[in-house]
């Protein structure tokens, strides 16, 4: 790898993986708007559909944990499906990913404005023109800070998940405090008995409570920016992605729980996308109960942030490797980021934030494509857990916990990501079905495209 191909090695630690990887959920922002649509599509049981979801996103966690052991690499999924299965198929993993960030890009950028208008400015709030300056501000402000570094992107995701998570920790206490004694729902084993759900809950629940893990893997795609000690045991991004899951799926849990003993089914529906909110008012008196929103905006920031890490770190190992055009694989002489890449899902989110503000067809588009996010996700992650299983598959014969955890484990958790995969797309209406499917689909341009350039350069 030349000097201009080469990015800030030796910058993280595992512990900064860890938090990258916590972040790169956005652990408020995905309670604070995605938990009144899990509890009006399955109850109480969203708690067991939090927590039976976890368990299979760990099978995916430890597909990503044993695969970076075959070599670090930005492009993580990416690199990593076409070792095992050929570089169409780790292209269209990359290109899965890549899809789903550009269209994250406006569904996270949008509550991040609306959030920050709330605090500073009410009046502004239902003001589209308002939301969509302040969106693109917050989306040029993240990206500036990515650009800059990756030392400069874990200092501030470490200042934003610090302040963040003690917030939340403080209306943690404060619910069962207040609450433990009166419950608005009575907590019960029901909660999380795996016989209270049919298939259909189960799928169901799924659908959504996928949404609130996406994003830990931001981790192994920093693998060549983590240091490691030159040991042949994991690598320090493998292990920041495990204990960020392991905190994520305690944490989603417990916040599950909070919801529920909090506020009543009428006070969540009525919250909509504003939950945690919710639960500040019932807690404590203004103007502490803002520090929900505050927490929420944080939150969000921080996932903008590792979404662009993904992005433009995917991007730029596809390019290194020519799959996509070679341009989007410079490297910034100073900083030593993809600034190219990185400018390109700047771009791509400031025109689409625009678009859909001022073209009601385009948002109509956006608003089906940010719902075909989970298809991509699902298409992507399962990609990398059967390669996993296929890679390691000798050790089934090495005992039971290397048969678990290197084969069984991932290639069930690949099995259930394609069944949900499958079971979204009735559930949706056409132009979301096209959207979902569509957007891996267009991965073929530049795919030919690529392999036309290899060609016509070779000698």
């Amino acid at each position: 790898m030349d000097t201009q191909r080469k990015l800030a090695d030796d910058a993280l630690g595992a512990f900064e993986s860890a938090v990258m990887g916590i972040a790169g959920t956005a652990p408020a922002f995905s309670v604070a708007v995605t938990t009144a649509t899990i509890v009006a599509a399955v109850g109480v049981l969203s708690v067991g559909s939090i927590l039976y979801c976890g368990l299979i996103m760990f099978g995916i966690m430890l597909a990503f944990f044993h695969l970076c052991k075959i070599t670090p690499d930005a492009g993580a999924a990416y690199a990593w499906v076409g070792h095992v299965f050929g570089r169409r198929w780790g292209f269209f993993a990359g290109w899965g990913l890549l899809v789903a960030s550009i269209f994250f890009m406006v569904s996270a950028t949008v509550p991040a404005a609306t959030s920050t208008l709330v605090l500073l400015a009410p009046d502004k709030v239902e003001s589209t023109a308002w939301v969509t300056f302040t969106a693109a501000l917050w989306l040029t402000l993240v990206t500036a800070v990515v650009t800059r570094g990756i030392k400069h992107s874990s200092y501030a995701q470490l200042l934003l998940t610090g302040t963040e998570t003690a917030v939340v920790l403080a209306l943690i206490v404060g619910a069962f405090v207040e609450y433990g004694g009166r419950p608005a729902h009575v907590p019960s084993v029901i909660w999380l008995s795996p016989f209270s759900f049919t298939p259909q809950l189960f799928a169901t629940g799924a659908l959504t409570a996928i949404f609130f893990y996406w994003g830990w893997d931001v981790t192994l795609n920093l693998s060549e920016e983590t240091r490691h000690d030159g040991t042949d045991g994991a690598h320090p991004a493998g292990k920041g992605a495990f204990w960020a899951m392991v905190n994520l799926i305690l944490f989603f849990i417990i916040m599950m729980v909070v919801v529920l003993i909090v506020l009543s089914d009428e006070e969540i529906a009525s919250a909509n996308t504003n939950v945690l909110y919710a639960i500040a008012n019932k807690l404590f008196p203004p103007p502490w109960n803002y520090l929900a929103v505050l927490s929420t905006i944080l939150s969000t920031i921080g996932t903008i942030e590792t979404q662009i890490l993904q992005f433009s770190r995917s991007m730029f190992a596809m390019a290194r490797d020519q799959m996509l055009h070679p341009r989007y694989a410079d490297i910034h002489p100073q900083w030593q980021t993809p600034w190219l890449a990185t400018l390109v899902i700047w771009l791509l989110g400031v025109l689409l934030l625009f678009s859909a503000s001022y073209m009601p067809s385009v948002s109509r588009i956006l608003q089906s494509s940010i719902l075909a996010i989970g298809f991509q996700i699902c298409f992507y992650m399962s990609l990398a857990g059967f390669a996993c299983a296929w890679h390691y598959r000798a050790r089934l014969a090495s005992g039971a916990v290397d048969a678990v955890s290197y084969v069984l484990w991932p290639l069930l958790a690949a099995l259930f990501m394609v069944f949900i995969a499958i079971y979204s797309i009735p559930s949706f209406d056409a132009v979301t079905d096209i959207m979902g499917i569509g957007g891996i689909l267009i991965g073929f341009v530049p795919l030919i495209l690529g392999r036309l350039r290899r060609v016509n350069r070779a000698p």
